[in-house]
């Protein structure tokens, strides 16, 4: 004689098998992530694959440095691989690669570690094959800073190489 136990757990089996035994029908309006272009992609965007905002959304245009270095960490240069790829798989693009420093120092000591960081990751992108007449590095200095704000947490933001893309620049 089973216990009411046992008869609940017969009872889950006997639905799970029954649940595993159901098939879709085909007409399902879900769409693979491979058919198209208007596939939605993070946070629901439907981007065009080679644009700008699948560049912006799809492979990120910032790559960050520690204060007072121009030196690429491993995420630099993650950022800056999935940068290299998206642009050798996309070669009518030109970029702008506009470097920001909000370090302590002169305005001189900070327009030349900006253009330091714009010329590291210019060398970084050139390594992974990407052609230099594609490719312009400027330094700003405190110009196009995203933040004017005094806590170093803030600042660290600023610290930065934003990379623009260009469809016909006059370089």
């Amino acid at each position: 004689m089973m216990t009411a136990m046992g008869l609940r757990t017969a009872a889950a089996l006997t639905l799970l098998l029954l649940l595993a035994g159901c098939t879709s029908s085909g007409n399902s309006s879900m769409t693979s992530p491979t058919e198209g272009t208007n596939a939605p992609v993070g946070g629901g965007i439907n981007v065009t694959p080679g644009s700008e905002q699948d560049f912006m959304v799809n492979v990120g245009r910032r790559t960050f440095f520690t204060q007072g270095s121009a030196a690429l960490d491993d995420t630099a240069r993650v950022t800056l691989g999935k940068q290299a790829q998206w642009l050798n798989q996309y070669p009518n693009w030109k970029v702008k690669l506009q470097g920001s420093a909000d370090d302590p120092g002169a305005p001189a000591a900070q327009k030349t570690l900006s253009q330091k960081r714009a010329d590291a990751v210019r060398d970084y992108l050139a390594s992974q094959g990407i052609a230099s007449n594609r490719m312009l590095a400027k330094g700003y200095g405190r110009e196009k800073i995203g933040e004017d704000c005094p806590e170093i947490e803030c600042q660290s933001q600023n610290r930065r190489v934003v990379t623009n893309l260009q469809e016909n620049p006059e370089f």
